[in-house]
């Protein structure tokens, strides 16, 4: 790993307070706890509280590590994973291209008119879908918009790094049931988080010190997302549906709000 440091990393939970670790730990948990039980929203939700303890650069390097482990559970945990990596592999290539298209656009394009944008979209969605005009991708239409919903998922992520939302609006059009569900946002969160690791340690952002850290995180992590999914087994398929709409309703409101400060 590039840039290792033997200086302890300023304000984060391995050197500071004991109270600051606690908040740090119950801050993962419980984005954990949210993933466990509907899949998805560990790295939006833990991200903003993680920096109530660290600098917002430091909580994204040690949030990929708990994130790559709670998405290979969920990847093997139910299902056929052989299938859903032949399904969703277009999905994925679509995604490459547009991560590299989002981060050149990134540097011309301002942030908040992307989050702006990106909220506009996830609000509209949860509209439609509450007022009964479901977006729907059939069978057959699948071939051609699997790429083209990576595309718009990779610009997206590489204007915003929240690449997890456009999935979820596509996977829910796809009417995946819900193990499927879960299963498809694993395998290609674990894809993207892989790489952006690679990422992190090449521009040694990850340093030892950091490393350990995550570690430590990565079973506050896995306390939090073994509860949530004993939730997510005794939630019914719509209950299920219900909740990935009220969390995308609160993310677009927020993402609005965070582009208009």
């Amino acid at each position: 790993m590039g840039g290792l440091s033997s200086r302890p990393p300023k304000g984060v939970p391995g050197y500071a307070p004991v109270v600051t670790s606690i908040l740090a730990a119950g801050a993962v948990l419980a984005a954990a706890l949210v993933k466990g039980a509907i899949g998805f929203g560990f790295p939006t939700l833990g991200t903003p509280l993680l920096s109530l303890a660290m600098d917002v650069k430091t909580a994204v390097v040690v949030l990929i590590v708990p994130n790559i482990a709670m998405d290979g559970i969920q990847f093997v945990r139910r299902g056929s994973p052989l299938a859903i990596v032949r399904r969703f592999a277009p999905l994925l290539v679509g995604g490459a291209i547009g991560t590299v298209v989002g981060t050149r656009l990134l540097m011309a394009l301002s942030s908040r008119v992307a989050l702006l944008v990106l909220g506009l979209f996830i609000v509209l969605f949860v509209a439609l879908t509450a007022a009964g005009v479901t977006l729907r991708v059939s069978p057959r239409r699948e071939r051609w918009a699997a790429p083209l919903a990576g595309l718009l998922t990779g610009i997206i992520g590489g204007i915003t790094n929240v690449p997890g939302t456009p999935l979820v609006v596509y996977f829910q059009a796809l009417g995946l049931p819900k193990h499927d569900f879960v299963a498809a946002m694993a395998f290609t969160f674990v894809a993207y988080k892989l790489v952006q690791l690679g990422a992190v340690t090449y521009y040694g952002l990850l340093t030892w010190p950091l490393l350990g850290i995550s570690l430590g995180l990565t079973l506050a992590a896995l306390a939090g997302f073994a509860v949530g999914l004993l939730i997510q087994d005794r939630l019914e398929q719509r209950t299920f549906n219900r909740l990935i709409l009220g969390f995308l309703a609160l993310l677009g409101s927020w993402l609005i709000i965070r582009s208009l400060r």
